[in-house]
């Protein structure tokens, strides 16, 4: 039968129209200017099984090797800890001139990396950066961790760790001991208790969602218990979003002053003294860009682990990484900036103890420990500039763990070489830790990876209700 050529053209017109519309509807597409949070072309019902499956399936391998590991760390902490508060401090390698060292250095770092999770959670939230959502749930519980990891520190360098309670301002029986409001030291502990309680309300708040949803499929009755409790009721219904996300959006309000507050504070430790290298009313804002600074390497370090040990490409994306490269480059630009300002102040003040702690520094027994300071801190992350940096995973992950190196050694650098040469050369010393204060150390680290593993294990480490609100993002 023949088949007008008129109506053949039009039957060809209409099969690529539909072959055109069909592959729109299964692939939308991309906007030229963003790109998308998410990957993979995911459903709803894929973010719910993806995000959930990892706390619900049982524990792979490499799990419990990592838990294995980490938990041999605080194994050793633990020991450190124990011969530490049984014997005394004497087993550390402070001496009467560098009366400071590993405890406290470990302490700021510690408050450093705990900066990062209420950075991205409440900050960015207040600015509407959509591409916080898959990783500030993880970012909030890091955050609780290192806080944890660093009050461990200020406790046991009391030497009798058991009257911790003296420390407190309460009415008692002991006549007129009591605490000097007036000691940044004191001011340390209400700033940084006042910080963890407000990460921890908001880091639950935002479970609250998710915890429902593991609550709804929990197969084994101590989780669906567990999860029933941990909901406090939640059912999904508007009444609910609504009151939730106005409690969200205050909590995130209250939190982000903290972010410059806290360290701050931890800064007047040094800045309100009279010791050269200290005294410097340029700590406050160095250190909390430092403190992001540090906060954001590790939540790269541990994002690029979970994301491939967890199969999370589709979530945690590399535009994810790319941003964090930005914030990265910018704080670590501003921190080299404050190395550069350092030394020319303390030139341009004339002071010959300024000037002798400057030189002390560059050129004197720990010159090798501030050269990586500024190695790591100041000109590593200028290779972020560079794109093709910024997206390669592996370049990152090296890069993330010299700057997290590097930030430690700035709180040493600052920390030991000011005391450990003062006014009197009769007293200089050579400060060398001991095994216990390694241990300690290490012990901190193992803490804080054991906790993050078992934080995997128990609730979902990607705020799934916030994922799903962007994953039409960048789409037409």
């Amino acid at each position: 039968m023949d088949v007008p050529i008129e109506k053949l053209e039009l039957s060809i017109d209409e099969r690529r129209i539909r072959n055109e519309v069909g592959r729109i509807t299964q692939h939308p597409a991309v906007s030229p200017l963003r790109e998308p949070l998410v990957t993979g072309n995911k459903s709803y019902s894929d973010v719910t099984n993806d995000i959930n499956v990892i706390h619900e399936q049982g524990a792979g391998l490499g799990w419990w090797i990592a838990l294995a590991i980490s938990s041999s760390l605080l194994l050793i902490g633990l020991i450190a800890g124990y011969l530490t508060v049984t014997v005394g401090i004497g087993t550390w390698g402070l001496n009467r001139t560098v009366g400071w060292a590993f405890d406290i250095t470990n302490f700021v770092f510690w408050i450093g990396i705990g900066h990062a999770g209420t950075f991205i959670s409440a900050i960015l939230y207040l600015f509407n950066q959509k591409w916080r959502t898959s990783i500030n749930r993880s970012a909030e519980a890091m955050t609780l961790i290192a806080v944890m990891c660093a009050g461990i520190f200020p406790i046991i360098h009391m030497g009798r760790p058991w009257l911790f309670y003296w420390f407190l301002p309460y009415p008692n029986s002991r006549g007129s001991l009591w605490v000097n409001f007036r000691s940044p030291l004191l001011w340390d502990f209400f700033a940084i208790s006042t910080y963890f309680t407000i990460s921890l309300v908001f880091w639950y708040i935002g479970l609250l969602p998710d915890i429902a949803t593991a609550r709804d499929r929990a197969r084994t009755k101590f989780r669906r218990k567990l999860y029933t409790i941990l909901s406090l009721g939640w059912n999904g219904s508007n009444r609910t979003w609504s009151r939730y996300e106005t409690v969200y959006g205050i909590l995130a309000a209250l939190a982000t002053p903290l972010v410059l507050s806290v360290h701050s504070i931890v800064s007047f430790d040094f800045a309100t003294s009279l010791i050269p290298g200290w005294h410097s009313t340029i700590f406050p804002p160095y250190f909390v860009a430092g403190a992001v600074f540090s906060g954001f390497a590790m939540v790269m370090t541990l994002m690029i682990l979970v994301r491939k040990v967890m199969n999370l490409e589709d979530y945690i994306t590399l535009d994810h990484f790319e941003k964090m490269c930005k914030v990265t480059l910018l704080t670590g630009s501003i921190v080299g900036l404050a190395y550069i300002t350092e030394l020319w102040t303390g030139f341009y003040s004339g002071n010959p103890n300024e000037i002798f702690m400057i030189i002390n520094r560059v050129l004197g027994p720990y010159a090798w420990a501030y050269w990586i300071m500024f190695t790591f801190n100041a000109l590593v992350p200028q290779l972020f500039w560079f794109k093709r940096f910024r997206r390669s995973i592996p370049l990152i992950f090296v890069l993330s763990i010299f700057i997290n190196i590097g930030m430690w050694f700035e709180r040493f650098v600052i920390i030991m070489i000011s005391l450990h040469r003062d006014y009197l050369p009769s007293s200089w010393t050579y400060y060398l830790p001991t095994t216990v204060e390694a241990g300690l150390l290490i012990g901190s680290f193992g803490l804080f990876f054991t906790a993050f593993l078992i934080f995997l294990r128990l609730f979902p480490i990607i705020a799934a209700s916030e994922v799903k609100g962007v994953l039409k993002y960048a789409k037409h």
